[in-house]
């Protein structure tokens, strides 16, 4: 089933067999769309409801969920907005299909999405597993001036899986420390792992995602 949100994404939702579960967000990488990650969602989460979402931004014709100066160089401002609208989608999609608070499951530019919600929109996500993301913002998630989202209630403690790759050239050790860093200074619960890759999936990374997905999905 495909919609568009009245934040104007354009997204895919596939009913689960435990609708009553709590769905996984699927947010692509650069040059991705709605329909890139749904076979791997699909695969890791079989009873899960999935909502999967294109990003607006072009880069090249190359779609993105925000805008870069340079590779490795955010336009924080504009991801800030980015994410607190996709943080508005999902409260759309939830109450337009009748989902629980997802979990988010990213790669690259959807990973660093996720994680700019998990510290500016706390309680948009009930967690995220992250796929080569990088550190969102080089000082804090808020602007100047800007005032914090408070909180929404959780019945857990939101966890993020944060899945590096050794070899990987875009994510630099320092950015990789300073993520793990500020998801811990949000009260986020972390598991970080490294494995023995580059920047795209290899199999070591379903291996950690499926059982920590599993867990994360029933909280």
């Amino acid at each position: 089933m495909t919609g568009a949100a009245n934040t104007d994404f354009v997204y895919r939702f596939e009913p689960g067999r435990h609708q009553a579960g709590r769905p996984l967000l699927l947010l692509h990488g650069t040059g991705g769309d709605e329909n890139d990650l749904v076979p791997l969602g699909r695969m890791l989460a079989p009873d899960a409801p999935l909502l999967s979402v294109r990003g607006k931004v072009l880069e090249g014709g190359a779609r993105r969920f925000f805008r870069r100066f340079a590779e490795g160089l955010l336009d924080e401002d504009d991801l800030r907005v980015r994410a607190d609208e996709l943080a508005d989608f999902i409260a759309t999609a939830r109450d337009r299909h009748g989902l629980a608070s997802p979990v988010a499951l990213g790669f690259s530019n959807g990973a660093n999405i996720a994680a700019a919600m998990l510290l500016r929109r706390p309680g948009a996500l009930a967690g995220a597993a992250l796929f080569r993301a990088m550190a969102p913002f080089t000082g804090s998630a808020f602007a100047p001036g800007e005032a914090a989202t408070p909180a929404a209630s959780q019945s857990g403690p939101v966890r993020a899986l944060v899945v590096s790759g050794a070899m990987d050239p875009m994510v630099t050790p320092d950015s990789r420390l300073r993520l793990l860093r500020d998801l811990q200074a949000a009260g986020v619960e972390v598991r970080a792992e490294t494995v023995p890759a580059g920047h795209g999936l290899v199999k070591a990374d379903l291996d950690i995602a499926g059982p920590w997905l599993a867990e994360a999905l029933r909280a």
